[in-house]
Formats: C-alpha cells, sequence, structure tokens
C-alpha cells in the first residue's frame, strides 16, 4: 500500500474561495469589513513567518490587517491595558497576541483577557468551553485545521479509533473534544505513555492517527495500522531538511492517507484564522 498524500494547499483554496466570499457579501449588506489585528512583543524568525503570512492571506481575502509592534520592555500591567483597549475599540473585530512574549509577561493571562467576541484563536477559556458542548463556531487553529483535512478525506469518523498523539492546549485537547463531537472513539496519549513503553501499542490501533509533539521521528513507520489516516502536525529540523514527528518513509506504506511535512496542516491553520475572525465579525453585528 502507498498512502495519498494529505495536502492542505487545496483544502485551504477552497476555504479560502468561501470565506472571500463571505467577506464581500458582508461588506455588500453592512458597509464594513472584519478586521484582524496582531500584537507582536517580541521578533523571531518564526514569528516573522507566520505575520507575513497572515497580512498575505487577509489582504487576499479583503480582511482588514494590522501588526502593532510595543517595546519588549513593556510591563505586565501595561501589556493587560493594551488588550484590554482592544477589547473595547469598535474598529477592531478579532485579536491575536503573537507569540513568543518577552519573559517577564505572562501570556496566557494575557490571552485569557482578550474578550471572547475577538478571541481570534479560540484559546479563550469560554470559546473552549463551546467546543466542549460541541456548540463551538470557531476553535484552536491548528486542531480546526487538522479536523478540516480530516473531513477532505470524506471517512466517516463515527466510532473510528482515532488516536492523538500530543496534549497541547492548543492541538490535543481541543481536537480530543472535536473528535468526540464526531464519535470517534478517541485515544489521547501524552508523555505519561511515553514512560510507561506503550504509546507503540496505542498507535498500533489507530485507524485515525494525529500526532503533535514537535520530537522528530517519534511515532515509528511499522506502528501505523494498515489503511489508517495520518495527520503529522510536527514541524522539525533535521539538519537541513523539515521533517514531521511519524517517519514518512515507513508510515506513508501502509496509511491510506498521510500529510507531507511541510504542506499538510500548515497551509490551512491560517485560513482558520480568517475564518475565525469572520465568525465574530459576524456574532458582532448581532
Amino acid at each position: 500500500m502507498s498512502a495519498k498524500l494529505l495536502e492542505g494547499k487545496a483544502v485551504a483554496e477552497n476555504l479560502k474561495a468561501k470565506i472571500k466570499a463571505e467577506v464581500e457579501a458582508l461588506k455588500a449588506k453592512h458597509g464594513k469589513t472584519p478586521k484582524l489585528l496582531a500584537l507582536q512583543m517580541c521578533e523571531n524568525a518564526s514569528s516573522a513567518v507566520y505575520v507575513k503570512a497572515q497580512k498575505k492571506v487577509a489582504e487576499a481575502l479583503g480582511i482588514e490587517y494590522e501588526l502593532r509592534t510595543v517595546p519588549d520592555s513593556i510591563a505586565q500591567g501595561e501589556a493587560e491595558g493594551l488588550i484590554k483597549s482592544l477589547n473595547n475599540d469598535a474598529n477592531v473585530t478579532a485579536v491575536i497576541l503573537q507569540l513568543p512574549v518577552p519573559k517577564a509577561i505572562d501570556a496566557k493571562r494575557l490571552v485569557n483577557l482578550i474578550v471572547p467576541e475577538k478571541d481570534a484563536e479560540g484559546m479563550h477559556p469560554q470559546n473552549l468551553g463551546k467546543i466542549l458542548l460541541g456548540q463551538y463556531r470557531i476553535g484552536p487553529c491548528t486542531a480546526m485545521a487538522v479536523m478540516e483535512l480530516l473531513e477532505s478525506t470524506k471517512v466517516n469518523l463515527y466510532g473510528k479509533e482515532a488516536v492523538i498523539v500530543g496534549h497541547s492546549e492548543i492541538v490535543g485537547k481541543p481536537l480530543s473534544l472535536m473528535l468526540l463531537n464526531k464519535f470517534a472513539t478517541t485515544t489521547v496519549c501524552h508523555i505519561a505513555t511515553g514512560e510507561r513503553g506503550i504509546l507503540p501499542e496505542h498507535v498500533k490501533q489507530a485507524e485515525v492517527l494525529i500526532v503533535a509533539v514537535g520530537k522528530a521521528g517519534i511515532v515509528k513507520g511499522d506502528w501505523i495500522k494498515p489503511g489508517a489516516i495520518v495527520v503529522d502536525v510536527g514541524i522539525n529540523r533535521v539538519g537541513d531538511k523539515i521533517v514531521g514527528d511519524v517517519e514518512f518513509e515507513g508510515a506513508s506504506q501502509k496509511a491510506s492517507y498521510i500529510t507531507p511535512v511541510p504542506g499538510g496542516v500548515g497551509p490551512i491553520t491560517t485560513t482558520i484564522l480568517m475564518r475565525n475572525t469572520v465568525e465574530l465579525f459576524k456574532g458582532q453585528l448581532k
């Protein structure tokens, strides 16, 4: 068996077309467009790439985009005041806090201060809680991107054995709830699973496998169940190559679908950020 590549570009382009049409319709009806504001306190290479991608996609979809930079010497109280001012700014639809932040800044507190109605990344506790209830319109961008990829396969998740490796707040935990909302039989593995030495046996049961750890080759190719769908969220630099968390060569010989790295989840993530922004805009119009 040789797996079909589950590439994100086509999925992202399909989403973009729908978002652009919706933005144009909203502008025609209400005379205004959504605006996403990115708040940046530290500059680094990864953040610069993400900001550039955000701006490019936003402009292509007709969404206003503003990058607001502040000195990395900013104090916690001052940063909190800035978030509160953005919450009260009627011209700003959605806010994203770019990571990393200065060491003196409590990023989680700032994210929680962004009102749920303007939470572009879907990370406010209230928005995460709606995922638990199956009542969400927005959510963490990477987790939502994974769900879009899975939907593109047309595979019915009902009753499928789904295994997530990694239980982060931005991917593993919300994704587990999203899969449960689709009635997948969902297992979440984490560092303790690995320490007990039972990660392979869980992975071998997975009909749907999502790996989001950030450690190159943590999942071996020969662990993959024949016919499984494999979504590799990991991005790791090994020498001059970018690789995922799954041993691609071995896994691609056993899986039915597998994401390339890069080119899988990544192209969709920024598009989901824009969809979140539009959904927040629609909520504010109401």
